[in-house]
């Protein structure tokens, strides 16, 4: 049985070229599991972990949204940021949190980046968390 292939790129580099035997994703409204065969599908990511199943061993990821193809066994990530668990910053996390709570609204605008803000550090203290 051959496995999945997993390319997560940013706009740095190829951040993991993986063979798995699944992956799991946060999408934008939920999370998805993807195994050997599954239809096609595009997908936009949420903030948070993606887990790659590898020889029994689970290998943790924080993603920083973005958007993910599954065509022929292949998932493609395209995000803007990937990061280890084990290599998240929780320290600057925290600190994104604290800034982002302590910022000043008065738009629209003002607040949906004062939301985004506050969703990543959430999810990567949470991802760091689970590592």
């Amino acid at each position: 049985m051959s496995a999945l292939k997993c390319i997560v790129v940013t706009p740095e580099a190829t951040a993991l070229e993986q063979a798995a035997d699944h992956v799991v994703l946060p999408l934008y409204d939920g999370e998805i599991g993807i195994y050997r065969g599954h239809s096609p599908l595009v997908g936009r990511l949420g903030y948070g972990q993606m887990r790659l199943s590898v020889g029994g061993q689970v290998r943790r990821y924080y993603v920083d949204g973005g958007f993910v193809q599954v065509v022929d066994d292949v998932v493609s990530v395209l995000t803007s940021k990937a990061v280890a668990a084990d290599k998240i910053d929780v320290d600057a996390a925290r600190r994104q949190l604290q800034d982002a709570r302590a910022r000043r609204i008065n738009t629209p605008e003002l607040l949906d980046i004062r939301d985004r803000l506050i969703a990543q550090a959430r999810a990567q203290i949470r991802v760091a968390g689970q590592a």
